[in-house]
């Protein structure tokens, strides 16, 4: 199948000569999962930076969402005066940005300057490395997200001017499936389903969602890591597409009471000499399926607990488990069933496990590498699956409840060994202060709630 719009590096070169392209964005994504870098002009890229790629201020991976670098990471921090490390483009990512003018893209992985290692807190680092341990394993991971978003007829700047109280959605009743509704946001999907394909994401459908102005727009799968990248790529183009039409999105997981969250499904099958590894002779309820299946299942449902953060990563994130919103609340699979937090579905070549918990804001590279590592030490140690469920999971008291809080889930990777090992120490670390800041600043914020409960009242 043709990938409209990657480029190779001489591909580029002759549209930099034509003058289709003058700027190169070159990226890559902070633990946050936003875009951070430079834009080069074209010219100068090809002279330089393909050969030794570019540097950036290594405080990016220490930085609040507020960009402020936070005390206390051992990483980098003021002692250390805050060098540079290495971005080095990786041209498997190479690619017009068709929503942009004569622009292309390239992502970077980001490596230490004096031993030219990928830096190991950096997301894609740790993606890459459970790349490798799957290999090593015999098996290539093959991955899909399925994102939702919110679509505002305000622009970004007048919804921060009004402090996000005045959100006019899109649609003004549920849309789920609806094709008018959808005929009339066709304007903005219509536009970023293009853009999407003209730059090297492959396209599949875009849809409406279950609640106002919600839309989901799906790309084809692929292997996992470029998976991660397409991710990162369609929230990018997502948002600044919305810019330029002077409307808005989001991708927060819950963003209004009484509305359905937004939730990242992540699909992730294991194959081997070119075939799922999946299917099998095993059964499984009325699934057939392989032991490699079966183990990866297991660890991914042993872990998720401990790993919560990586697929639940903010304080809004947890506002989205409820009961009956399609949002998963216990730890259960199911052979399609979407009251689960993990649905199987296909058959054959196509069986696959998705797993619903994560949230639109998750991190794509840390979803999937916590999704990758817990899966792959299921095989390593076959570790068992709990028994099929079926039925609502919503209303089974006996399972497991997700965590409910940021907190929470934070004592839990505080305290997994599973995590300090897979990860190690100072990576465990890292992300235990990344999260624990999180924590901290809305525990010490005073919200719009405190005011309307507490000003007059109290």
């Amino acid at each position: 199948m043709k990938v409209y719009g990657m480029l190779t590096v001489e591909e580029l070169r002759k549209q930099v000569e034509t003058g289709d392209i003058d700027t190169v964005i070159v990226v890559f994504t902070d633990l946050y999962g936003r875009f951070m870098g430079k834009r080069f002009d074209a010219e100068f890229f090809l002279e330089d930076a393909v050969e030794n790629g570019t540097h950036c201020c290594d405080y990016l991976v220490t930085v609040d969402m507020e960009m402020e670098p936070v005390s206390g990471y051992e990483y980098t921090n003021w002692e250390r005066g805050y060098g540079d490390f290495h971005l080095v483009p990786d041209f498997n990512t190479l690619r017009k940005v068709s929503w942009l003018e004569r622009s292309a893209m390239v992502l970077c992985d980001v490596r230490e300057n004096e031993t030219h290692e990928l830096t190991e807190v950096a997301p894609r680092s740790m993606l890459r490395k459970q790349v490798d341990s799957a290999n090593e394993l015999g098996f290539t991971a093959k991955a899909g997200s399925e994102l939702e978003y919110f679509i505002f007829q305000n622009s970004f700047q007048d919804a921060a001017e009004n402090g996000y109280t005045q959100l006019k959605p899109a649609g003004w009743y549920v849309e789920d499936y609806h094709s008018l509704q959808g005929t009339r946001e066709e304007h903005f999907n219509g536009a970023v389903r293009r853009h999407l394909r003209d730059s090297g994401i492959p396209v599949e459908n875009s849809k409406g969602e279950a609640a106002l102005g919600q839309h989901e727009l799906n790309v084809r799968y692929a292997e996992v890591l470029t998976m991660a990248d397409r991710h990162a790529l369609y929230k990018q183009c997502l948002k600044e597409v919305a810019d330029q039409q002077e409307i808005s999105v989001t991708f927060m997981a819950k963003y209004k009471d009484g509305q359905p969250g937004s939730s990242c499904h992540i699909h992730l099958s294991l194959w081997e000499n070119d075939k799922n590894a999946f299917p099998g002779n095993l059964t499984e309820g009325p699934i057939k399926c392989s032991e490699t299946f079966r183990w990866f299942l297991g660890g991914w449902i042993k872990y998720m607990p401990e790993l919560m953060v990586f697929y639940a990563p903010t304080i809004n994130s947890y506002k989205r488990y409820e009961a009956k919103s399609w949002a998963p609340t216990r730890m259960a699979w199911c052979h399609d069933n979407r009251t689960a937090g993990f649905r199987v579905v296909g058959q054959g070549p196509s069986l696959r496990i998705e797993c619903r918990i994560p949230g639109a804001d998750c991190n794509p590279y840390l979803v999937y590498t916590a999704a990758m590592a817990s899966g792959l030490d299921g095989i390593r140690n076959k570790t068992e699956p709990p028994p099929i469920f079926e039925g609502d999971v919503y209303s089974a008291e006996e399972l497991p409840e997700v965590p409910k809080s940021l907190r929470e889930a934070l004592v839990l990777f505080e305290q997994s060994e599973f995590a300090k090992t897979t990860f190690g120490n100072a990576v465990h670390q890292h992300y235990i202060h990344f999260y624990r800041t999180e924590v901290e600043a809305f525990e010490s914020a005073v919200t719009d709630w405190e005011l309307k409960r507490y000003f007059e009242r109290i």
